[in-house]
């Protein structure tokens, strides 16, 4: 080969190599733009007590995650960190780093009613005001000074209703209380409630516990049909819900740390969901997954 060959091939193969590292830095740049939050070694601990140990999982855009495993394992543990409201425990202590769309939400400069308004929250039992149902809708918006008319707040109360499937069961009955409606209806508003304000996440903390199968139904149709808008996490101890809903799993268990005595959760594994339910990686998912324990 000359050295006007040699020459050549340098070049052929710079031009690869560059070529290669342009597509990796997109793809590595695509994938960023997917993650809205990201845990990085993030340690929970309620006083002396360490209730989660090295948590990594990111949430990605327009997906459902589902949090599964035992109870004791640090699930809605973990999922009050991604909004702050372990704030509101003395107790509580989170180390590691949580980043919202590649911020730190633990940042001093960082205000958590600002977070609680980008990352909603619906808790597992319905908990509306003892108000009428358009209040209950209209309170955050009209809080967060989002509305600046009573036309501006119909029109998300109307909106926040339809999102939530609901407008069409109560748009004659809107000035009537909240405290009336079924279990279904009042977790839905609920849902109404916390996108009125226009939240990016939506958490969900075992939203259908304490409702019957049809409205069990009626809320994970739902979480289906509004993902397109938001990315929503999913706390459930059931795992039928998560492998119907859920794009992403992550699994937590309870461990022992046989030392100390003491016993905390931790994330044994996050993948996709078909993957969790049909070939994990490690054993104790499997075990948890195929009813051999917990």
């Amino acid at each position: 080969m000359d050295a006007e060959e040699l020459a050549m091939d340098e070049v052929v193969d710079d031009g690869i190599e560059a070529d290669i590292s342009t597509t990796e830095a997109a793809e590595n740049a695509q994938l960023a733009e997917q993650i809205v939050l990201r845990a990085a070694d993030v340690d929970v601990y309620y006083g002396d007590h360490w209730a989660v140990r090295h948590c990594n999982m990111e949430v990605r855009r327009n997906e459902i995650t589902a949090i599964i495993g035992p109870s004791g394992c640090g699930k809605s543990t973990m999922l009050r960190c991604y909004n702050r409201m372990n704030d509101l425990i003395a107790s509580a202590r989170v180390a590691g780093s949580i980043e919202y769309h590649g911020v730190d939400l633990y940042d001093r400069r960082v205000d958590p009613v600002e977070v609680r308004r980008r990352i909603g929250m619906v808790f597992q039992k319905p908990n509306p005001f003892p108000k009428t149902i358009w209040e209950n809708v209209a309170f955050g918006p009209r809080v967060a000074g989002i509305a600046k008319s009573k036309s501006d707040l119909d029109d998300i109360v109307e909106s926040s209703l339809k999102k939530a499937a609901l407008w069409e069961e109560v748009k004659d009955r809107l000035k009537t209380s909240a405290m009336g409606m079924s279990g279904g209806q009042q977790q839905r508003l609920c849902i109404a409630r916390a996108v009125a304000v226009d939240p990016d996440v939506l958490l969900m903390d075992e939203p259908c516990s304490s409702l019957d199968p049809i409205a069990t139904t009626r809320i994970e149709e739902l979480m289906q049909e509004i993902k397109a808008e938001y990315t929503i996490v999913i706390v459930t101890h059931n795992m039928q819900q998560a492998a119907r809903v859920s794009d992403r799993t992550a699994f937590f268990t309870a461990a022992v740390d046989e030392e100390a005595g003491v016993r905390f959760g931790e994330l044994i594994e996050f993948d996709r969901t078909e993957k969790i339910f049909s070939n994990p990686s490690d054993e104790r998912t499997e075990n948890y997954v195929t009813g051999r324990f917990g």
